[in-house]
């Protein structure tokens, strides 16, 4: 459980949800982050114990976390299983299966709802990380980070001032990649790339509306340079999907990314604003049990 999830209304909500799966049944442990990254560390030593069905409180920040606690020494081993009561300010993976929050996440709970998910995996040069939702560079990581940095307690009104205030800013660029194994790496300047498990982003944003979690595959969204009066046109399309459409989107289900970046970029994984210098990304297939 992450206290602070949701600007500290997850704590206040968390009772009454525990008491309704207890009342059907389900033996709980709650433990409770109380620094940056504490739900890794917790996952990791609970995980080392034998435990393996967990409960993500708070947002997809709190599920990115356990997923990194879990993997990779759940890698090739039973796979462990993860709920969710999405207490936080964003809540993107769950919206795959429903848009209605807790009560859809306890009611999968008490009906024991387990379903595989593919885990990505992400090499970079100091190290490597596992996500179950995105991965994002160029304009949706600009947003992301802008947000997290100035707006965090603004909820949804914060992803849409941080999207005005990067269309102010504007900027394309190139972010060089191969796909499965390609002849020559991809650098034309782009607005954005997303490398996907699941649709959503920044809670309500279809980013990868054919994206499926359990496919073995990741589902890579690229759009090209489109100009600042072209993306506030099509904006309501990050929304419904249909910016895929767009003559300047690309999108492609593959097995292997290879990034050929000078320098660390911004992304945003699962949520979490990081500085990283991506070298390869892959999937393992099916490691995760969700409860959706």
């Amino acid at each position: 459980m992450n206290p602070a999830a949701g600007g500290g209304r997850s704590r206040n909500l968390l009772g009454p949800a525990l008491d309704r799966l207890r009342a059907g049944g389900i033996e709980l442990q709650v433990a409770e982050t109380r620094v940056p990254r504490g739900a890794t560390a917790i996952a990791r030593e609970a995980y080392g114990r034998g435990i393996r069905n967990f409960i993500a409180v708070g947002g997809d920040g709190t599920s990115y976390e356990i997923v990194n606690g879990l993997y990779p020494q759940a890698a090739g081993g039973e796979p462990p299983t993860l709920a969710f009561l999405p207490l936080g300010t964003g809540n993107s993976f769950l919206r795959d299966f429903s848009d209605r929050g807790v009560v859809y996440g306890i009611e999968s709970l008490a009906a024991a709802r387990r379903r595989p998910c593919d885990v990505m995996r992400l090499r970079h040069r100091t190290g490597v990380i596992h996500y179950i939702n995105l991965l994002s560079m160029g304009f949706s990581a600009d947003v992301a980070t802008l947000r997290a940095r100035r707006f965090s307690t603004w909820g949804e009104l914060g992803y849409q001032a941080a999207i005005v205030l990067t269309l102010a800013r504007f900027k394309r660029r190139p972010f060089p990649v191969r796909v499965d194994g390609a002849a020559k790496f991809d650098d034309r300047p782009c607005l954005f790339l997303t490398f996907n498990n699941s649709k959503f982003t920044g809670g309500t944003m279809m980013i990868a509306p054919q994206a499926e979690i359990d496919d073995g595959l990741i589902e890579y969204v690229r759009w090209g340079p489109i100009g600042r009066l072209g993306l506030i046109r099509n904006l309501p399309g990050l929304y419904d999907g249909t910016h895929i459409e767009h003559p300047l989107a690309e999108r492609q289900a593959v097995r292997r990314i290879e990034f050929n970046l000078e320098t660390p970029a911004d992304v945003m994984v699962d949520g979490e604003v990081l500085s990283l210098h991506c070298e390869e990304l892959d999937v393992l297939p099916s490691a995760l049990n969700i409860v959706a």
